[in-house]
């Protein structure tokens, strides 16, 4: 195969668009992705099959079980898990990766998110610290992602917000009935509601249609094409400038170096399973933060035996996802009206200044539920069968408000993916053992969070309340961060502030592992965002040095 400028291994968020910024500056690019290009009529309406927990199934990849982890809980108990079991803390493998698939919250993180540890101080067990950027350093790529890919909403109401020099380039989607509900009772408790920020088309925009406000959004792939991912937005880009070359059902074995450990490019299994070398000048991985640790740490060298980027044990560290908490209100009217996606109205009043808390939560009502995610919102005690189940879901399903948010995480040195000593894929890769667990102060804060969400569903009339509590367990699914943080100290961190590798000068990271924290948001246009910024620097770096240190 011949050498390209550059390999970029995942398709997803930040991969698509390190692809479409690299190859439309005139830079060669071959796109490793280890699934298939998923479209609406792979997928279909089948409530069981694809529904978005991963119970039964993952509706987007990984799409065989060969590839299981082992996961170790909170208690210290460990099991093998497959794809399609819970617990396997999956992030979707296919073009687009979660953006195919997501609600599609397009959250910019608060200026406070990017420094932590200067805001609160350090906490005894967690590795809390600042990033090695800031929000104003981050500004104008969120502005970037926000009209490129495309974002709806209006949070010109939203008083803690970072500045902002446009405004969304399309306007909310109209609020159905439990929107309008509560953002009346929020403004009678004072708080600041407005409506969410969505990658997701209200009127037409980039040649695509608006969303069609159906039911089964959230966890499956849009069939008017209205939600905006990677797979339809900058992908395409790519691919049309020629540069760029997309090969599917590829799983990168290993990272490969010369002598001095200058990458010289990949190993790769192909989709016949064959393995095959392509070399690059430079490698940018874009795997997620489970994947790419994994491919880091099985990257070995004589200079760095334990893993590329790992020389002092940092590779794999921090892991952190978001556990979401808040609450739920019956009400004696319908409330349901079937409008899509449901989520539509936020409050961002918590996500700091709480007394005694190191941050906090976005709060907003969630998506439509279909009935099979409904059954773990009923009530407590609630039987799961029979009867009473029966009459539980004709009681509350149309009258039932979900409000919650993705809690502030405290990074946890102990909460890790390592490689595991005795399981390998069916490629013969040594697969994740993930394990660790939340800190007492990420407990705590959920906690509150919870009270918050019950207070506004009670505040708009709910006749019966009852709270989504934080869980134990770490977090490492389809919000999953932290596992490479960037950072100055080369000691402390895995990668400089623009995904360069301690120790590499031609391999990057541009995903969420970067994470030095995963604030209180949905993190997709962080992770966007900050793959344009390091695009930029690549683009300028690589005509200037070859990556050659």
């Amino acid at each position: 195969m011949r050498k390209v400028d550059a390999v970029i291994i995942g398709a997803g968020a930040s991969g698509g668009v390190v692809a479409k910024e690299l190859s439309t500056n005139g830079i060669s690019v071959v796109v490793l992705e280890r699934g298939r290009w998923y479209g609406p009529n792979d997928d279909r309406k089948d409530d069981l099959r694809n529904q978005r927990t991963s119970i039964l199934g993952n509706n987007s990849g990984p799409e065989d079980e060969g590839n299981p982890r082992v996961a170790v809980d909170a208690q210290g108990r460990e099991r093998i898990v497959l794809p399609s079991q819970g617990n396997y803390s999956n992030n979707a493998a296919c073009v687009g990766g979660g953006t195919l698939t997501y609600g599609a919250m397009a959250w910019r993180y608060h200026p406070k998110d990017f420094r932590m540890r200067s805001t609160y101080g350090a906490l005894e067990g967690s590795t809390l610290d600042d990033w090695p950027i800031s929000y104003d350093d981050l500004e104008p790529y969120y502005e970037k992602a926000e009209w490129e890919i495309g974002v709806s909403g209006d949070d010109s109401a939203n008083p803690f917000k970072g500045p902002r020099k446009k405004p969304l380039p399309m306007p909310p989607l109209a609020l159905n009935k439990e929107c309008v509900i509560l953002k009346a009772a929020a403004g009678r408790l004072k708080l600041h509601p407005f409506d969410l920020p969505m990658l997701r088309n209200s009127v037409p925009y980039n040649g695509r249609g608006p969303c069609m406000r159906c039911r089964w959004c959230v966890g499956f792939p849009c069939e008017v094409n209205a939600k905006c991912g990677t797979q339809n937005t900058v992908i395409p880009k790519a691919l049309a400038t020629g540069l760029c070359e997309l090969r599917l059902r590829s799983m990168v074995k290993e990272i490969q170096f010369d002598q001095k450990g200058h990458a010289t490019g990949v190993a790769y299994f192909d989709e016949h399973d064959r393995l095959q070398t392509q070399e690059a000048d430079f490698v940018v991985v874009a795997g997620a933060a489970t994947e790419t640790a994994r491919l880091l740490l099985n990257s070995k060298h004589r200079l760095w035996p334990t893993g590329a980027g790992n020389r002092y044990d940092w590779v794999g560290r921090n892991l952190q996802g978001h556990t979401y908490t808040g609450a739920f209100g019956y009400f004696e009217e319908v409330v349901y009206d079937d409008i899509g996606p449901g989520a539509g109205v936020a409050i961002c009043d918590f996500n700091h200044g709480n007394p005694g808390l190191r941050g906090g939560a976005m709060l907003a009502n969630e998506f439509i539920r279909l009935p099979i995610q409904f059954v773990s919102m009923l009530p407590p005690r609630t039987p799961r069968f029979g009867p009473a189940h029966k009459e539980a879901m004709r009681k509350y399903y149309r009258r039932t408000i979900a409000v919650q948010g993705p809690t502030q995480e405290m990074p946890m040195w102990h909460s890790r993916v390592q490689l595991d000593p005795k399981v390998k894929d069916r490629w013969g890769i040594p697969v994740l053992r993930i394990s660790g667990s939340q800190h007492p102060h990420t407990i705590e804060i959920g906690t509150a969070m919870a009270a918050k969400a019950e207070m506004w569903l009670k505040a708009a009339g709910a006749a019966e309340t009852w709270r989504k509590l934080p869980g134990h367990n770490v977090t490492g699914g389809q919000h999953q961060a932290g596992t490479c943080r960037m950072g100055n100290d080369p000691k402390a961190s895995v990668a400089n502030r623009y995904g360069q590798v301690h120790d590499i000068d031609n391999v990057f990271v541009a995903d969420g592992s970067l994470h030095v924290t995963n604030g209180g948001f949905n993190p997709a246009l962080t992770i966007m965002a900050d793959a344009y910024r390091i695009s930029e620097h690549l683009i300028k770096t690589w005509r200037g040095t070859r990556f050659r240190s």
